[in-house]
């Protein structure tokens, strides 16, 4: 009996290392459907050199001992492009997605590969979300092939209203947001966490404007001015964050921003030394992180002139190949089974993608603008300035509810 158990553990060992070694070597195809022209098309251009930086890093070393290949689509921010660019990226056996850009994009992304997976057993897709933070994909309209490695709108305005709870001159805040599910979250939560967290403060205002077509914000800007705001809450991103500041400072407006996106392409240049201990960012990640982040930072900026901001990135290649290990296989129904739950060292610390929702469990931090120093050195587009962290966030703080009903294949 002993010996047919010993036999029985050293078969179950060589099977397991056969199945490891199936898959060593093996080439994942991810397809990245995101803008590369138009408005956005600068912060698109950013990520997809971070997405090809960190398949070039992982596939020299991962658990599941793999080689990534990236193929990028320009869906011009279109969700009717990107499901264009979803069937030629199926057509090309491509069994990974990954979309961040736009949550509009992301729900029509989520839908067809919902139905593709349905309709194509054995042909299953995952879908990486590693930007979209619309919280209904993880709540209401949750789906189990959907995985979320940046933290939703409703998790950072947590955040970010606990620490706004305790700047006593934040009295008039003015919402100023795009006109679609992400813009509309930020809008809502910040009015939901403000009435609940600091009841003194009013809304003086709240716009939402169109999803990158605004060229001018000065008109915006007067608004704002006028209602006598003396803090401006905005998940604005990419040209709509760019072309706000800029036309904040033209303008002459001296109050604070709150914001979830000042440190993308762009952005800081319009800042310039502007907005110096003024303008605020939560987010998952820092540019003074140091350690494996920095060392990535300042490899990526060496060979790309440019900023890598995307830690969602280099999170999801951690995740996508531990569940690959854990698996043993780089079918996507093992993955995504594997995936469920996942805990594991991230740049930023412990995370956990919960199994509830697929919503990556993970730290935040505020961050402020200022002069760039010894102590947080690092200076996105060369601008002297910097965003040094000023309050961290474990996951249990900034993390949310869910109502998530899951449905799970089988």
């Amino acid at each position: 009996m002993h010996f047919a158990i010993k036999s029985l553990t050293a078969a179950s060992l060589l099977a397991c290392a056969l199945a490891a070694q199936a898959q060593k070597g093996e080439t994942v195809k991810i397809a990245l459907i995101d803008p590369q022209t138009g408005l956005m098309g600068p912060v698109g251009n950013n990520q997809v050199k971070s997405w090809q930086f960190f398949a070039e890093k992982f596939s020299q070393s991962n658990p599941a001992g793999v080689k990534f290949e990236l193929i990028a689509f320009d869906n011009k921010l279109s969700p009717a492009e990107s499901l264009n660019n979803l069937k030629a990226a199926l057509d090309q056996g491509v069994r990974y997605i990954a979309q961040g850009n736009g949550s509009s994009v992301a729900g029509a992304l989520i839908d067809a590969i919902s139905k593709h997976n349905e309709r194509n057993p054995g042909k299953e897709v995952i879908f990486l979300n590693y930007a979209a933070v619309d919280p209904d994909f993880t709540n209401s309209k949750c789906n189990y092939w959907h995985f979320r490695f940046d933290a939703d709108t409703s998790m950072k305005m947590e955040a970010m209203t606990t620490f706004m709870k305790d700047i006593p001159d934040v009295k008039k805040v003015y919402l100023l947001n795009q006109n679609y599910s992400h813009g509309q979250q930020v809008a809502k939560f910040a009015k939901e966490n403000l009435a609940r967290k600091r009841p003194d403060v009013q809304i003086v205002g709240e716009d939402l404007h169109p999803l990158a077509q605004v060229r001018d914000f000065a008109p915006y800007i007067a608004k704002i001015k006028a209602s006598g705001a003396d803090t401006v809450i905005t998940g604005n991103w990419a040209s709509d964050m760019t072309l706000l500041v800029k036309a904040a400072g033209e303008g002459g407006y001296t109050g604070k921003f709150f914001t979830y996106y000042t440190g993308l392409t762009g952005t800081p240049t319009a800042l310039g030394t502007g907005g110096e201990g003024r303008v605020y960012q939560v987010a998952y990640q820092h540019y003074n992180m140091g350690g494996q982040m920095g060392k990535w930072a300042d490899e990526f900026k060496a060979k790309y002139k440019d900023d890598m901001y995307t830690g969602a990135i280099p999170l999801a290649y951690t995740a996508v190949s531990e569940a690959m290990a854990k698996a043993k296989s780089t079918d996507p129904v093992k993955v995504a089974a594997a995936l469920e739950g996942l805990k594991f060292k991230g740049f930023n610390g412990e995370v956990e993608m919960r199994k509830l929702d697929h919503q990556l469990q993970q730290p935040l931090f505020v961050t402020v603008w200022q002069k760039a120093d010894k102590k947080y050195p690092y200076s996105p587009e060369n601008t002297g300035m910097t965003l040094a962290p000023v309050k961290e966030y474990p996951s249990y703080i900034s993390s949310t509810p869910t109502s998530c009903q899951m449905k799970r294949p089988g």
